[in-house]
């Protein structure tokens, strides 16, 4: 059969309509980003792109072309050996490069000419990273946001986690940046995603939701660690309708405990990423907590965190940031517990869902 292109938006319109969605870039560039529910066959990896190019710039395009070809011909021979021989002829993959160009091409060439119902995605992930961008604005405002606000350790998170268990829409931010926001949210063992990466899980989540209901989301500043959240969503989550989630102290201070259990597991990791507040704190300060930490009493050094670092910029951060916070209705679990923050979400899905 034919291989047929298809636009970009097209493409995502229909993702659904395709038995495989498959990315023929090499593993960097699909860790780097990718269509959503996409599968990564290589025609060149890493390794191979970086020789095919070497061989361009040092010997000549003529020998770099035939030296690719070897390679691209065998990777998509065993992609087709491992993956496709139970395939039956109905079966549909769309399938992308970079640009659409050479390597999906070979790739969608060989499935076409075997049978199989093929479509290539008109400029690759270039026309498909330009149009999650140019969608994003409109989908950020086609919402209704509901948005948590409580200072550390009120259980923010918690509650986004049980209203997503009770069936309400949410936006976790955090749990999509990889990060629990602050200059201590660094999660060992969880790397970052990219910036593309984290704007196309964004909008993927956005997509999922129905504009009639509300999305409830976190009361966020414009950066998760290292990633920035979309301009026009942090507007539109700033113009929105704010709830005011307290926690007394005692509890806040046994939830961080709980939820960050990896600082008192590993205290010098704790203590690297105390460093960090150095400029804002002093370097006594600094010492000092870090040498409570490595004492043992990790949990009076999480309740001066809360007590002298965050709590005292946190409501005048969020008053200037979210105007609605000010009227802000106050909700109030009965303690730091899951089954306390259920309750609390079962309610407020009742009444605001």
């Amino acid at each position: 059969m034919a291989v047929h292109s298809i636009a970009a938006g097209d493409a995502i319109a229909r993702l659904a309509d395709f038995d495989a969605v498959i990315d023929a870039r090499s593993e960097s560039e699909f860790a780097e980003d990718h269509l959503p529910g996409a599968i990564n066959w290589p025609s060149l990896n890493d390794t191979e792109r970086h020789e095919v190019g070497t061989t361009y710039k040092q010997v000549n395009p003529f020998e770099a072309r035939k030296r690719g070809a070897s390679l691209v011909a065998a990777n998509i021979s065993r992609h087709i050996a491992r993956d496709v021989m139970d395939k039956s002829r109905d079966w549909r993959p769309l399938v992308y490069c970079w640009r659409g160009g050479q390597r999906s091409g070979a790739l969608s060439l060989v499935l076409g000419q075997i049978g199989f119902q093929v479509k290539i995605v008109e400029g690759g992930y270039k026309s498909f990273r330009a149009a999650v961008l140019a969608a994003l604005p409109e989908l950020a405002g086609r919402f209704s946001y509901r948005v948590i606000c409580g200072p550390t350790g009120s259980g923010k998170t918690r509650l986004l986690q049980a209203l997503d268990a009770d069936g309400a829409q949410v936006l976790d931010l955090e749990a999509l940046a990889s990060h629990r926001s602050s200059v201590l949210g660094l999660i060992p063992g969880q790397p970052q995603p990219t910036q593309k990466r984290f704007d196309t899980l964004v909008w993927q989540r956005l997509r999922s939701f129905d504009p009639a209901r509300p999305v409830f989301v976190e009361s966020e500043s414009k950066k998760v660690g290292n990633l920035g959240v979309p301009d026009t969503l942090m507007a539109a989550m700033r113009a929105s309708a704010c709830l005011r989630l307290e926690l007394s102290d005692d509890e806040r201070v046994r939830l961080l405990l709980e939820d960050y259990a990896f600082f008192c597991e590993q205290p010098e990791f704790f203590c690297e990423r105390l460093s960090a507040l150095t400029q804002l704190r002093g370097k006594a300060q600094v010492e000092s907590w870090q040498a409570q930490v490595r004492g043992g009493d990790t949990e009076s050094v999480v309740r001066e965190l809360l007590l002298k670092h965050y709590d005292p910029g946190y409501a005048g951060s969020t008053s200037r940031n979210f105007p609605a916070f000010a009227d802000a209705p106050v909700i109030a679990p009965a303690d730091r517990s899951h089954a306390a923050m259920a309750a609390l979400a079962a309610d407020l899905a009742r009444r605001l869902g």
